[in-house]
């Protein structure tokens, strides 16, 4: 309620847009298979991206911002697994029905209205993920809600998409990036809530919900990279920030609140501007060359800068002292934020600026040189770059950019996540005339059969399943709920089909012990579903004790390539026969006889004990405890 409240006051709205790879076995305009490879790519082509203008003639901010990087970029291809449709030589083959009927499985759980004719359309991206220079996206459906919490949360829209080239290097010395070609053309599909968010814990619980029903058709990818979430976050008087490319769902909390206190923080650094009586139009100074300020310099950027024939130059901010300092997010200040405009339109390595002066070999009487060459009044800030003339000249002018903008507040812009939650600059906001229709792939039909068809086959709920398992399979609450949202759900309903082992050990198993197993650094990501169903399979013909599961896990997960057979040999770990077992209980009842006539049936405990140890992991505890306990009672009854 407390976390509902204060972010009331502050005007939060969040709008989550989530994507997701399908689980198809062809691409979405070709017939190539939807797997991600390691092996060394059978070749490679370099290729430059350039913007094109809108039918009205306007050329995209965004694409127009990536083109002035002038990168080049170089894909990755392999033979059996690419075609020419990925390199753009081919024209798109046909939608992929899979992926569509897929799509429209999970609008009928969201009660989302299907288009009646699916047209898909080019959305321009010229950062190099796609060797076409856009993005090819299809509406499917419109509308609908997601209830979380008792809330209401509307669904805007329900698309499919081509996933981007997976990106490998950068090669900072070319001025180059290295993108693979396997990942690209996987279907994705986007769901996108309306700005009906008013938390970010509100916000987990809904990316958490439509998770759960994107993986509830069974046909999802799993895994690192198959899911991304693009967060739309804006505050009362604040702008509209999109958060791309979002992967950590445990701190997309984090993620919002951080946003929401950047933006505040940018609105009051608008408002003391605004009573230090500054507007945009103060903040027009120009550049001046400082290098001769530095000739003796100790400061290592500065003196590298100008060894290597580089100038220093130098912009005036008024009314900015005490400002370009201040803390907008944990370890990011708006002196953070100037540094990411110049890094970006100016390719330099970063800014000083005096509020962080004197500094980096930087002296006081530096600073008091600087600021009297540039007439700095006390209220003043200043920002020096280093770095070639022209270079210097365009991170300066980005520098004046955003502090005009600093000026009206919160800059509307396109951010890149950070692995502690706070993000940083990434490119301005698209705008509309980045999307145009697509004219080498046929429309799709929705008919009223296919629809029909969707509704007969829908698939279970998580939520569903998980009361199922509890019923059916008799497992507890809480190792319901772990399996039914594990990336090992699969692997236990297969087990649970092929075997007749009981369910909570192979639960127990999948969720708890490789959980244990990774903790202690055994390779675990190694152990495909064949390795469980043999596993399983050997406890069900008694040729395998449960207790000796761990042991046989890390050995297949260390040597992956074995078979159940070898790792049960080189482990030693083969259950004993029924006789040895029964040799070794009746002999130890003989030599405990006094403390079972003294403990009676409550021995057993103990001498279960012993018998395991003899026999360490070769024996089924069931087994042994239901001979134990006949042993026992013979020897009562005497």
């Amino acid at each position: 309620m407390v976390d509902t409240e204060r972010y009331q006051k502050l005007g939060l709205m969040v709008g989550l847009e989530l994507h997701q790879q399908l689980n198809t076995d062809r691409k979405l305009y070709c017939h190539c298979p939807t797997t991600t490879r390691d092996d060394e790519p059978d070749g490679t082509f370099i290729r430059r991206l350039r913007p094109t203008q809108s039918e009205m003639g306007e050329v995209d901010p965004a694409a127009l911002f990536e083109f002035q990087k002038q990168k080049r970029f170089c894909y990755e291809y392999y033979n059996e697994t690419t075609c020419l449709v990925e390199s753009d030589e081919e024209p798109p083959h046909d939608l992929c029905e899979d992926a569509i009927d897929i799509c429209l499985t999970v609008a009928n759980f969201l009660h989302s209205m299907p288009v009646d004719e699916i047209h898909p359309m080019r959305k321009i991206v010229i950062d190099g993920s796609n060797t076409t220079g856009f993005q090819r996206t299809a509406i499917i459906a419109n509308g609908g809600e997601i209830s979380v919490g008792g809330k209401s949360i509307g669904i805007q829209t329900i698309c499919l998409e081509e996933d981007a080239a997976r990106k490998i290097a950068d090669d900072d010395k070319n001025n180059m990036r290295i993108y693979r070609l396997d990942r690209l053309g996987i279907p994705l599909i986007e769901v996108a809530t309306d700005p009906d968010i008013r938390s970010p814990s509100e916000a987990q619980e809904v990316a958490l919900a439509i998770g759960l029903l994107l993986r509830s058709t069974g046909r999802v990818k799993r895994g690192l990279g198959t899911i991304r979430q693009d967060v739309n976050v804006s505050i009362r008087n604040g702008a509209i920030i999109e958060i791309k490319g979002f992967q950590q769902l445990d701190m997309l909390s984090t993620l919002i609140e951080l946003e929401a206190f950047r933006q505040a923080k940018l609105l009051e650094i608008r408002d003391t501007l605004k009573t230090r009586g500054i507007t945009q139009e103060d903040i027009n100074q120009k550049s001046i060359d400082i290098t001769d300020v530095f000739t003796k310099t100790e400061s290592k950027v500065i003196r590298n800068a100008i060894t290597n024939d580089g100038v220093v130059y130098a912009i005036r901010l008024p009314g900015f002292s005490g400002l370009i300092g201040m803390e907008i997010q944990p370890e990011r200040r708006l002196g953070t934020e100037f540094s990411d405009y110049a890094k970006f339109w100016g390719s330099v390595g970063g800014i000083f600026h005096s509020d962080e002066l004197p500094k980096y070999g930087i002296t006081d009487n530096d600073v008091l040189k600087v600021r009297k060459l540039l007439r700095a009044k006390e209220e003043d800030a200043v920002v020096i770059v280093a770095s070639s003339k022209q270079n210097c000249q365009d991170a300066l002018d980005a520098v004046i950019l955003r502090a005009k903008e600093a000026v009206k507040g919160v800059p509307a812009e396109t951010r890149t996540p950070l692995p502690n939650g706070t993000s940083k600059y990434a490119r301005p906001r698209p705008g509309s005339s980045r999307m145009y229709p697509e004219t080498d792939v046929r429309p799709v039909k929705i008919t009223e059969f296919r629809l029909n068809k969707i509704k007969k086959n829908m698939p279970e709920t998580i939520e569903h399943r998980e009361k199922r398992f509890i019923k059916e399979y008799g497992l507890s609450a809480d190792l319901a709920y772990q399996i039914t949202r594990s990336i090992n759900l699969d692997i236990f309903e297969h087990v649970i089909k092929e075997t007749e082992v009981a369910p909570t050990l192979v639960a127990a198993t999948l969720e708890n012990t490789l959980v244990s197993l990774s903790r202690d650094q055994v390779p675990t990501e190694n152990l495909q579903e064949h390795h469980f169903i043999d596993l399983f399979k050997s406890i069900e013909k008694n040729k395998l004790s449960s207790e000796a599961i761990p042991t046989i896990l890390t050995h297949l997960a260390n040597n992956p390539n074995q078979s159940i057979e070898a790792a049960l040999q080189a482990t030693d770990l083969a259950m004993a026969s029924s006789i040895e077992i029964e040799v070794a209980i009746r002999r130890i009842v003989k030599e405990r006889e006094g403390f079972i006539r003294e403990q009676g049936e409550r021995s057993i405990g103990g001498l279960m004990g012993l018998v395991m140890k003899e026999f360490g992991g070769k024996i089924d505890g069931k087994i042994v405890r239901d001979l134990l306990l006949v042993e026992i009672r013979k020897l009562l009854e005497m």
